[in-house]
């Protein structure tokens, strides 16, 4: 008689295997933070106003966190205001871009034409619409948002399409066999089985939105903003609040990727397309 042992399970497994990524993570993480306290605390060899200590920075973004002061907290407001505008303009690029990449995804001619001035306008970097925007809409939240659900809504539209056009054609035809026809063979058929390549449509969605809404706001200068606290650095010399904001910036990314990618990874892991062990 064979036994299995509780460690030997794949939930146990990836467990112990996350925690050994995290442990790798931390240690990497110690080791940059170490070579940088060497190179401007140590060896000094950066003066501080170019090249601050994680000391400068780190008292930077409890400053802007949760002081107390006039100029204080301002790093949490910034955060705020910068996650809402981004959450908003997301949201709708998903939904806009979903519902076109329905379309381009049923109808060929639309794909032909649409879909490659999509596939060009994704190649074009986000702060070349900012001017377009700023002249359009003004010096407003409606110029970042603009930026914000274009690059957001570029790369869904074109994830539903392709993830449409992907679907093996074996469960279309089974679709069909079964009855289904046109709007009901999609909803029905193709996109469940769509649904794990949307998703990364929808991570890479996210990433290009983050980006776009930093670089609108650094120009737009928006008010209690994180572009705007690059602003106040850059205008400032405060190189300590510019590093400061940048850490944020790709800390709270990163939370928001790591989430998308474990809901990525759990749909791949249900559908079968990953291994679990």
């Amino acid at each position: 008689m064979t036994t299995t042992s509780l460690d030997s399970t794949p939930g146990t497994h990836r467990a112990a295997t996350r925690w050994q990524m995290l442990g790798w993570q931390l240690l990497g993480l110690a080791l940059l933070l170490a070579l940088w306290w060497l190179v401007t605390d140590v060896l000094k060899l950066y003066p501080p106003y170019v090249f601050p200590s994680p000391k400068a920075v780190w008292t930077e973004i409890s400053y802007g966190l949760w002081g107390h002061g006039p100029q204080d907290g301002k790093l949490l407001s910034g955060i705020g205001n910068s996650l809402r505008r981004v959450l908003i303009g997301y949201g709708l690029a998903v939904l806009l871009g979903g519902g076109v990449g329905l379309l381009l995804g049923a109808w060929r001619p639309l794909r032909e034409t649409v879909g490659a001035y999509l596939t060009g306008l994704q190649s074009v970097p986000s702060i070349a619409f900012v001017p377009f925007a700023i002249l359009f809409f003004g010096l407003n939240e409606r110029a970042v948002l603009f930026v914000v659900i274009l690059e957001g809504f570029i790369p869904v539209a074109l994830a539903v399409s392709g993830a449409l056009m992907n679907v093996p054609p074996s469960l279309r035809v089974a679709g069909r066999t079964l009855g289904a026809r046109g709007p009901w063979l999609t909803a029905g058929v193709l996109l469940p089985a769509a649904v794990p390549s949307i998703l990364t449509g929808l991570r890479t969605a996210w990433s290009f939105a983050w980006r776009a809404l930093v670089g609108g706001e650094l120009l737009v200068s928006a008010s209690a903003s994180l572009g705007a606290q690059l602003e106040i650095g850059r205008n400032t010399a405060n190189m300590a609040l510019v590093i400061a904001t940048i850490l944020t910036i790709g800390v709270i990314g990163g939370l928001f990727d790591a989430v998308l990618r474990a809901l990525e990874g759990r749909v791949r892991r249900d559908y079968g397309l990953e291994v679990q062990q």
